[in-house]
């Protein structure tokens, strides 16, 4: 095993930093050639008119899926290793209807705010301050809402120990169920660009 590098001691805390940083000006860069700047796009997905989003974002955890599963079945990532967020099931399912009525409301999510305001986009940058704001707001009333937040703890739990299945299989399921979502959009996309056209569906 030699990976994740930083648990193996192969950089400290201070160059941990500047790789982090590095790999996020890569992210933002890539989130906006692909167009994800612009709250238009973002927001066509809720409409179902343009899932590339959605396809993008996938793409992406599948992509990372993969190369886990194979890297630590080659013996080159320790995924014991690998941190993994403890989940609270309702408070994150309620905070995750608030990010999406917030996506909708605003157009963006905090990562594509930042990539949008680094380009000079003013609804992005008023987004931002919201974000801000709300992190503000949510900090001072934490000692009130503390006890919803840590509400139903299932520890850091995986889908294969939660279905009692190999990690394989949840790959190969989830990989498959991938392929059909992206059938899927790609249908939805179409069927909604020929209502749009007046064309019969």
């Amino acid at each position: 095993m030699n990976a994740p590098f930083f648990k193996f001691g192969l950089f400290g805390d201070n160059v941990s930093l500047i790789v982090a940083f590095l790999i996020g000006i890569g992210f933002g860069f890539f989130l906006e050639r692909a167009g994800f700047g612009s709250a238009r796009k973002l927001t066509a997905q809720f409409y179902l008119t343009d899932l590339t989003v959605f396809k993008v974002m996938f793409t992406a955890i599948i992509t990372a899926m993969l190369g886990l599963f194979y890297l630590g079945w080659m013996g080159l990532v320790d995924l014991s290793l690998v941190y993994l967020t403890p989940t609270h099931l309702v408070p994150q399912i309620v905070g995750g209807f608030l990010l999406g009525a917030g996506f909708v409301v605003g157009g963006y999510c905090p990562g594509t705010a930042c990539v949008a305001a680094s380009t000079g986009k003013m609804d992005a940058l008023i987004n931002l301050l919201g974000i801000i704001l709300g992190i503000v707001v949510f900090g001072e009333l934490f000692p009130w809402v503390e006890g919803f937040y840590y509400a139903t703890p299932m520890g850091q739990v995986t889908l294969p120990q939660l279905l009692n299945l190999s990690y394989g299989l949840v790959v190969f399921l989830v990989a498959l169920m991938a392929i059909g979502a992206f059938a899927g959009a790609t249908w939805v996309e179409k069927r909604m660009a020929a209502r749009k056209g007046g064309q019969p569906s």
